[in-house]
């Protein structure tokens, strides 16, 4: 079955140097994840994207337990794809010293992951994996080729009786949230993100885990030898998730207020109010046309925009694929 489908292409075209631009950086995903994460029916019943303004987004946005998850998964791969150094670094040592990944600049595919009640292919798995790609697992064999079992991966997410059908060696790979690995070597793995260390859990096919450093506590790369995963925290004290972290405040503070500018005593920061400010004056706009704008925030021409029709193919019929989003980094 083919569908057209909108596609918008973010192409990174400098860096990101200051606390502000930065704040701009996390808080584009956080707002991604949130805005894609709104119930499918509610979204078909105003008229869809186009009709939901930032402020409706707000009113219709219903705060879950796992929102803070969903928003780090899309942060930490933007910050993979846009070479943020506070994290490309952390990933490039884990991938060069453990998993046998190196050379150019690490890069991250955004797993079709169930964000609300639909495959939300924020990244064309398909599209950026070749029938070369190989998925490295850490067990002595063979690597599998991840495009061959792509679509097994998928049913299995979606299907639990089709997990059985997978290789051995991969059955836990529906789990992942991301692909992380090297165009160049077009070698991957499987990778999955908490912004709890303690929900990081093993499973066949899964790789590298991706996780906040704690506060103050030492951010080592290190191999778990029972759950056959690397741990790569991310850095805390004046780093990504420091940045992180106030960002989803400021997205939170701003929801909690309907798009209103916050109480003084709720975000207290000037910083913080300062960038609060630029999400209110827009709220009247669509929300994702506001976050392809937060996106260029940071400083002229941060990010090139590029909007056309493609078609995805797959074998499900049922499946529901609006729009894809890709960004492109620096140095991709």
């Amino acid at each position: 079955m083919l569908k057209m489908i909108e596609k918008i292409k973010c192409t990174q075209a400098t860096e990101v140097n200051s606390e502000y631009e930065a704040l701009f950086s996390v808080i584009h995903p956080i707002l991604t994840g949130l805005a894609l994460s709104l119930k499918q029916d509610i979204v078909e019943s105003v008229g869809g994207y186009e009709k939901i303004s930032l402020e409706v987004f707000t009113r219709l946005y219903e705060p879950g337990d796992g929102d803070c998850g969903i928003c780090f998964e899309y942060a930490v791969h933007d910050a993979i794809v846009n070479s943020n150094p506070d994290v490309l670094n952390r990933i490039d040592t884990a991938l060069s010293k453990y998993c046998r990944i190196s050379g150019t600049t690490p890069s991250s595919i955004l797993f079709g992951a169930e964000k609300s009640g639909m495959l939300q292919f924020i990244d064309s798995v398909k599209e950026h994996l070749t029938d070369n790609s190989q998925l490295l697992t850490g067990d002595r064999g063979k690597p599998i080729k991840l495009k061959k079992h792509i679509d097994g991966v998928v049913s299995a997410f979606k299907r639990p009786q089709d997990r059985a059908k997978l290789p051995s060696s991969i059955n836990g790979l529906w789990k992942a949230d991301l692909f992380v690995g090297n165009t160049t070597m077009d070698n991957w793995v499987g990778t999955t993100v908490k912004i709890n260390p303690a929900q990081l859990e093993s499973a066949k096919g899964l790789r590298l885990g991706i996780v906040p450093c704690k506060q103050g506590k030492s951010d080592k790369i290190q191999k778990h030898e029972t759950k056959n995963l690397i741990i790569c925290p991310i850095p805390y004290d004046k780093s990504f998730m420091e940045i992180f972290y106030e960002g989803w405040n400021i997205v939170k503070q701003f929801i909690l207020s309907h798009g209103q500018m916050p109480k003084e005593i709720n975000l207290a920061s000037g910083l913080d109010r300062l960038v609060c400010k630029e999400l209110v004056s827009r709220r009247s706009y669509p929300v994702l046309e506001v976050i392809e704008v937060l996106k260029t925030m940071g400083q002229p021409h941060l990010m090139n925009v590029e909007n056309k029709q493609t078609h995805v193919e797959s074998e499900d019929n049922h499946l529901k694929i609006n729009r894809i989003i890709t960004p492109v980094s620096l140095l991709s």
